[in-house]
């Protein structure tokens, strides 16, 4: 149970109650969905926790936060968990509780999920106007524990008042990635849960074209399962060019997915984390004097961690 702010009454951090109601159809829903199975979910949790998200969501010029930016994406992430606020770490411990996890297998027909407490690729995310992240299928084995197969992502988001025509929806990809199959616009309080492996393509590729003092932004968990080491093999990120995308920004999306997947493998061999890769270069790129001129904006920016992202 969660004290609201402002509000006398307590609620649950999840409404177990409210979605257990028609939960076979629910369930069957989920798992016939195309192009591979997912839910979109309004109303997630009750509008007043949801409301504190937001409230205390950090601004993109907290120097915690980590800069995914690279050809096939421009983003922030923050996967701490010690550095969440208070109602976002609450509600990170619910969604990662043995509770939600068998609300969550229930749902999705996986026994035996396991959360991630490092939150490893997921956390918080934003993405401020030009943000994109291009289509892809997540990484498949977690980069620290060999036999962890990820097997589901529950994306939240916290975006009141966003415009669909700031663009941002999430798109899922045929396993052809011949077309796009649907558009889930990333609005207040909902949610997409979706199963994911090597062919469940997603990603939202056109740049943000909201305001300068607007983020998408978003809460992300992975949930795994246990099994037996070298049963399945272990891809890294695996971006793909749409049919629409040029020659040259193919070859692009393809080169960088390399790189990526170098680090990645160099990663899970040598234990290194984003956070001690992102020290390293928030250094470099403080020793750099700022741009003459440059807006605030510009400065904090730089002054912001950068690195690869592992998803």
């Amino acid at each position: 149970m969660a004290q609201v702010a402002g509000v006398q009454r307590e609620l649950q951090l999840f409404p177990y109650h409210r979605w257990r109601e028609n939960f076979p159809a629910l369930a069957r829903k989920y798992r016939e969905n195309r192009p591979y199975p997912h839910i979109h979910l309004a109303e997630l949790l009750e509008p007043e926790i949801a409301r504190n998200l937001v409230d205390e969501f950090p601004s993109p010029e907290t120097r915690e936060w980590i800069q995914y930016k690279h050809h096939n994406e421009n983003k922030l992430g923050l996967s701490k968990r010690a550095l969440f606020p208070e109602h976002i770490g609450q509600i990170t411990d619910e969604l990662n509780s043995p509770k939600f996890l068998a609300w969550l297998s229930d749902l999705t027909g996986i026994p035996g999920l396991m959360a991630d407490p490092s939150f490893e690729g997921g956390g918080l995310h934003q993405s401020a106007s030009g943000g994109f992240l291009n289509v892809h299928a997540d990484f498949t084995m977690h980069h620290y524990h060999k036999n962890w197969r990820r097997r589901i992502n529950l994306i939240l988001y916290l975006n009141p008042g966003w415009k669909i025509e700031w663009r941002g929806a999430i798109e899922l990809w045929d396993k052809q990635m011949s077309h796009c199959v649907e558009r889930v616009e990333p609005l207040f309080n909902h949610a997409l849960i979706f199963n994911t492996d090597e062919h469940s393509y997603h990603g939202f590729p056109e740049r943000l074209a909201c305001p300068e003092n607007v983020c998408r932004k978003s809460l992300a968990l992975y949930y795994y399962t246990l099994e037996e080491e070298g049963k399945f093999a272990a891809h890294s990120t695996n971006y793909r060019a749409r049919p629409e995308d040029g020659w040259t920004d193919a070859a692009m999306i393809w080169l960088d997915k390399e790189v990526l997947a170098a680090y990645s493998k160099a990663k899970a061999r040598f234990g290194f984390s984003d956070d001690f890769v992102s020290k390293i270069l928030g250094f470099l790129s403080r020793k750099k004097p700022a741009r003459p001129g440059a807006p605030a904006r510009y400065t904090a920016a730089k002054e912001t961690k950068s690195t690869a992202d592992p998803r």
